[in-house]
């Protein structure tokens, strides 16, 4: 380890010594006389999103460029690189957010080879050892850099699974794959003995693949390691051209995938990028190198046969969000899915087992067809007792979201199965609200046990046969006395309608306690998280009464809806909800990731621009430089009418306390 040490701080005056050449001191033996290191540093802030349009070594000229310390962004283009930095050093939750392999591939491309934090994110960590970024919690090793020491492998590889030990052994997630397919690498037996299983570890042992090829074991336990048969791979024009050039360059032009039936391309998130780019990012080139992502990933998908869900060829706009189409036409109950985004969680709604993964997993995948797998813990979230009519899944999550549990990392890389009659008495589309958020959780996955209304899903939206679709949740729920690390139980009359203050989707408070009205000038409804079915049905509520008491959007406030696929359009015109929404003064968008990935309208353009919106994450810069709350779609929607962030009041609620006053 040759080399300097980068200590992310929160003080960007720090930061801009180390970038000039200084060398901060620090204490390992006393760390709390040390500065204090940024936690929650998001992928968002190592590559914000509009750099992941590169995807060669060009990155390694943008690693932090969107790292936001007090209310600066000290590290620009290159200074890393520049800079001679051989480690980079920060606190608690480092890599959370987006699976953008970009992030650890920038970091890599300026010199860092080894990433030291309090704790890490599952996916990112992976990603780094996949591309062979070595990653520690271990402070201690600052002291070896700095004395030059040798610092053996072990180091790195201790408390990790076998088949991990040996892909940072071996460098990386591909040559170990080469190594494994030429039988020359330990894939240690998974021999658990058969035991109450939750119905994660249920899921995870019908996919595991043996050594002799056959698919499924009697049973698995957190901790045992392997490779799971995948029934679905999919990516988006976000990580598929990058994975695509790994696959090309170690496999070859020509070489076909592995079963490309089970593969899917999704083109959607930049559908109306050119709608918001600016023109200093523009005059970088960065609109072309978006277009050739797009036609990089139409090539490759092309060339291997591959379906792609492409934009649409009539309006602007794309067929829909890889999450909500996913979940509407392909996930069913039972199924291992991957994707490569973090929110891939989402399908769990329907009892699929359902995962984000970065780019070396992907193209990986594509030609063994399974994905590394440690058997994660589970951890339970059960909600009691009835809602409040005001209440929604959002709420729950931000509510979730604020807890210490969460907040400190310690459900990372878990399962969160979610449980109660607070849950069962929500529909399908809501739930998906909860498990696509275990991405902010950091959890492994979410999922929600498969019951009637899973069933009536698939009955009412894909035209299943009814005992099909039975037949598929039959055995899918967790044994009466499955092993949990954790249970969280809630009581869902105490929660009331929820925001998370700006910066982060665990700044959670109930909406009656920000001390003073908080006007707002943008309120977005969309993403997979907030585009779906019933989501429509939530703004089309608050519209629908606004207009009836003779109000509309307030002049202030741009209020966009965005659909999360073209399904959910139409359902949208079935229900004459398109009419409402023009009326009550709301701009309405085809479907695409759009304002939640910076890449469409509802961004923020200034830095005291406050905006409401019901996405899933609020990181610095993620959506502009403004100041954004996250909310449910029913406090978007009431906000975006008041001016001002509120909660929403049903009628009948209202007029009750009315008469009682």
């Amino acid at each position: 380890m040759q080399g300097r040490i980068l200590f992310l701080t929160e003080d960007p005056q720090l930061i801009k010594r180390q970038l000039a050449g200084a060398d901060l001191a620090w204490d390992t033996q006393h760390p709390e006389r040390n500065p204090k290191l940024r936690d929650d540093i998001s992928t968002d802030e190592i590559t914000p999103a509009h750099i992941c349009f590169f995807f060669d070594e060009t990155l390694g000229e943008f690693p932090y460029t969107g790292l936001k310390c007090g209310n600066e962004t000290p590290i620009k283009r290159g200074d890393v690189k520049r800079g001679g930095f051989v480690a980079s050093v920060s606190g608690k939750r480092r890599g959370k957010g987006s699976s953008r392999e970009q992030s650890p591939y920038a970091e890599m491309s300026a010199g860092i080879k080894l990433v030291i934090a309090d704790n890490i994110e599952r996916i990112y960590k992976q990603n780094c050892q996949n591309l062979g970024v070595l990653t520690s919690t271990d402070f201690k090793l600052i002291d070896k850099i700095r004395r030059g020491e040798e610092i053996p492998l072990s180091q790195f590889t201790e408390g990790e699974d076998e088949i991990t030990r040996q892909v940072i052994k071996y460098g990386g997630l591909f040559p170990f794959n080469v190594a494994r397919l030429q039988r020359k690498v330990f894939l240690p037996p998974i021999d658990t003995k058969p035991r109450p299983m939750t119905i994660g570890e249920k899921i995870i042992a019908r996919h595991m693949v043996e050594a002799s090829g056959k698919i499924g074991v009697e049973a698995v336990k957190p901790g045992d390691t392997g490779f799971a048969r995948t029934d679905l791979r999919f990516s988006h024009e976000y990580v598929t051209p990058m994975a695509a050039i790994f696959y090309e360059h170690y496999l070859g032009k020509d070489e076909p995938v592995n079963d490309a039936a089970s593969i899917l391309f999704f083109r959607d998130h930049l559908t109306f990028l050119d709608e918001v780019l600016s023109e200093e990012k523009r005059k970088m080139g960065l609109l072309d190198l978006a277009t050739q992502l797009k036609l990089k990933q139409a090539d490759f998908a092309k060339s291997r046969g591959i379906r792609l869900h492409g934009e649409l060829v009539d309006r602007k706009g794309s067929e829909g969000i890889c999450h909500s189409i996913i979940t509407e036409t392909y996930a069913l109950p039972g199924q291992l899915n991957v994707g490569s985004d973090s929110h891939t969680p989402h399908a769990g709604a329907v009892g699929c087992l359902a995962f984000g993964i970065g780019t070396t997993d992907v193209f990986n995948s594509w030609f063994t067809r399974d994905v590394r797998v440690k058997v994660p813990e589970s951890v339970q979230v059960v909600i009691r007792g009835q809602r409040r009519d005001n209440v929604t899944a959002k709420d729950f999550i931000l509510k979730l979201l604020a807890m210490d549990y969460i907040r400190h990392g310690k459900a990372l890389a878990k399962v969160i199965e979610y449980s109660g009659e607070a849950i069962e008495a929500l529909g399908v589309d809501e739930r998906a609200t909860m498990t696509n958020m275990a991405a902010e959780i950091g959890g492994f996955t979410g999922i929600v046990v498969p019951d009637q209304k899973v069933v009536e899903f698939l009955v009412e939206r894909r035209g299943m046969n009814r005992k099909e679709a039975e037949t598929l949740i039959e055995g899918l729920q967790s044994d009466p006395n499955a092993d949990y690390a954790h249970i969280i139980e809630l009581n869902a009359a105490d929660i009331y309608p929820m925001v998370a203050t700006p910066g982060d989707p665990g700044n959670g408070k109930f909406v009656r306690e920000l001390n003073t009205p908080v006007p707002v000038e943008i309120a977005y409804g969309g993403t997979c998280t907030a585009g779906k079915n019933e989501d429509m049905d939530m703004y089309a509520q608050v519209l629908r009464e606004a207009l009836q008491h003779g109000k509309r959007v307030a002049d202030s406030c741009k209020f966009y809806i965005q659909f999360g696929s073209q399904q959910t359009r139409e359902y949208c015109v079935r229900k004459g909800y398109l009419e409402v929404f023009e009326k009550a003064g709301a701009h309405v968008i085809e479907p695409s990731c759009g304002a939640c990935i910076n890449a469409g309208p509802g961004v923020s353009t200034r830095p005291e621009q406050v905006v409401i919106s019901a996405q899933n994450r609020n990181f610095p810069g993620r959506s502009g430089p403004g100041l954004m709350y996250l909310a449910s779609p029913l406090t978007v929607a009431a906000s975006a009418v008041a001016g001002y962030i509120t909660e929403y009041q049903p009628s009948t609620v209202r007029e009750h306390a009315e008469t009682c006053g």
